[in-house]
C-alpha cells in the first residue's frame, strides 16, 4: 500500500477536470475520520462561526426544505436542522465515506426523521425543479471543476424566490494579512497536517485550491451569469471566507 504521508498531488493549474475530480474523491475518501477535527483546528474554530453566519441568513418561506450540496460530514446540514426545527434537510456528497460519517453524526443527534444524506453528484442533482427553499454549498465549490454546471443545478432545484448560498474560502485580498495568510497556507497548514493527518498531501491541495479560487467579485458574477439576482457578498474573518447569497427570480423570462 502506498504511504500516504509521502504522497503528493499535482497543482490544480496543471491537471484537467477529470484528473481533479479523481484527486478530490481520493482525498476525501481518506480523511473523513479526522475531517471535522482538522477543520476546526486548522481554522481556529472559525469554520463553526462561518457556518453559523450562513445559517443566520437562511429564509424558508415556502416548502421548508433545505439542500446541502457537497455536504461532507454534514455539519451545515445538521446546523440547519437544529436551527430551523420545522424544516426538512437533504445533504448530498459524491464521496461515500463522507456520507457514511455524516449519517453517523445524524444518528447521534437523533435527526434521522428530518434529515437524509445521499451519495450523489453535484453536477446532476437527483431532484425535481423548484424543490428547495434554500440550496447551499459550504467549502465544496472549490473542489468542483465545472462550477458553472454546479451552480446551474443548484439554481434549477431552488424554488422561485428561494436562496442559493455559497460559503467558501478564498485567498485573502487584504494587503496587511496577505503575506501572513500565504505563509500559513503553504507552510504552517501542511506542517500541522503532517502531525495530525494520515494524508497530509490533502492539505497542500487545500492551500493550492484556495489560492486559485476566483475573487469574491468574480464568483459573484458566476452566480449572476447562471441567473441569480440580488447577489450579496459577506466577507468573514478579514475576507478569508466569503458567503455569497443570491436569489432565484420569482418570474422566469420566457
Amino acid at each position: 500500500m502506498e504511504n500516504r504521508t509521502k504522497r503528493k498531488y499535482p497543482q490544480v493549474s496543471t491537471i484537467n477536470d477529470r484528473e481533479r475530480v479523481a484527486i478530490v474523491k481520493e482525498i476525501f475518501s481518506t480523511i473523513p475520520g479526522r475531517y471535522d477535527f482538522l477543520n476546526h483546528f486548522l481554522s481556529l474554530r472559525r469554520d463553526i462561526a462561518w457556518r453559523r453566519f450562513a445559517l443566520s441568513k437562511m429564509v424558508f418561506p415556502r416548502e421548508g426544505r433545505f439542500l446541502d450540496v457537497a455536504c461532507g460530514t454534514g455539519d451545515l446540514s445538521i446546523g440547519a436542522a437544529l436551527s430551523y426545527p420545522s424544516i426538512s434537510v437533504t445533504g448530498i456528497d459524491f464521496v461515500r465515506e463522507m456520507v457514511q460519517t455524516g449519517k453517523s453524526k445524524v444518528s447521534e443527534k437523533g435527526l434521522f426523521n428530518r434529515m437524509a444524506l445521499l451519495q450523489a453528484d453535484a453536477l446532476k442533482l437527483p431532484f425535481d425543479d423548484n424543490t428547495f427553499d434554500v440550496t447551499a454549498i459550504a467549502f465544496g465549490i472549490r473542489n468542483i471543476p465545472d462550477r458553472n454546471q454546479a451552480l446551474k443545478e443548484m439554481r434549477r432545484v431552488t424554488v422561485p424566490g428561494g436562496q442559493m448560498m455559497v460559503l467558501e474560502m478564498t485567498f485573502i485580498q487584504n494587503r496587511l494579512f496577505k503575506m501572513l495568510y500565504y505563509i500559513y497556507l503553504n507552510y504552517l497548514l501542511p506542517l500541522f497536517a503532517r502531525i495530525f493527518s494520515t494524508n497530509p498531501a490533502a492539505y497542500h491541495y487545500l492551500a493550492d485550491s484556495i489560492m486559485t479560487f476566483p475573487t469574491p467579485e468574480a464568483f459573484a458574477r458566476l452566480m449572476e451569469n447562471v441567473g441569480m439576482v440580488n447577489v450579496k457578498k459577506y466577507p468573514l474573518t478579514f475576507g478569508i471566507t466569503y458567503l455569497h447569497v443570491g436569489e432565484k427570480p420569482h418570474m422566469e423570462l420566457l
